[in-house]
């Protein structure tokens, strides 16, 4: 059962959107070369362009977020989305992973297990939650600025 106000969501990106980034990326007319005094180093934005273009598997990664129990809610008008993970043992400790600038809930994935599933470690068990800050990831925009992990809108209970 779901608490009210909170909404399972699931990653589905249509392949029209991937293809138009794969059009968009493919098309991009390139500024002179210039170092990075004068912003990003465009060596660097060409490999980074080639890597989303020929390197980066959307769906495989679609695919290794979908596989955690996600959700998306509303905290201080805020939309939040948000995986979370119950490890099962009526011992748990809640634990909160937030995301730096720039970040996303990617960061976290490959310590999920770990927390949720200590097993032959005997140590804590944990049910992660993991949020995307607002304005990252499949999270609404940042309705101010300067929201970071700090200053990121807060659910009830102590301060």
């Amino acid at each position: 059962m779901t608490p009210a106000g909170i909404r399972p969501f699931r990653i589905d990106v249509p392949q029209h959107d991937l293809d138009d980034l794969r059009a968009r990326l493919s098309q991009t007319r390139w500024a002179a070369s210039a170092g990075e005094e004068y912003g990003f180093a465009l060596p660097r934005l060409r490999r980074l362009a080639g890597y989303w273009l020929a390197g980066y598997d959307w769906r495989a990664q679609e695919a290794r977020l979908n596989s955690y129990p996600q959700f998306v809610t509303e905290i201080d008008g805020q939309p939040v989305h948000f995986l979370h993970v119950r490890c099962g043992d009526g011992d748990a400790v809640p634990l909160i992973l937030t995301h730096g600038w720039p970040g996303s809930v990617v960061e976290y994935l490959d310590l999920i297990r770990p927390l949720t599933e200590p097993g032959e470690t005997g140590g804590q068990a944990f049910d992660v939650v993991i949020p995307s800050l607002p304005g990252f990831g499949f999270s609404g925009p940042a309705s101010s600025p300067g929201l970071g992990p700090r200053s990121a809108p807060r659910g009830p209970g102590p301060s």
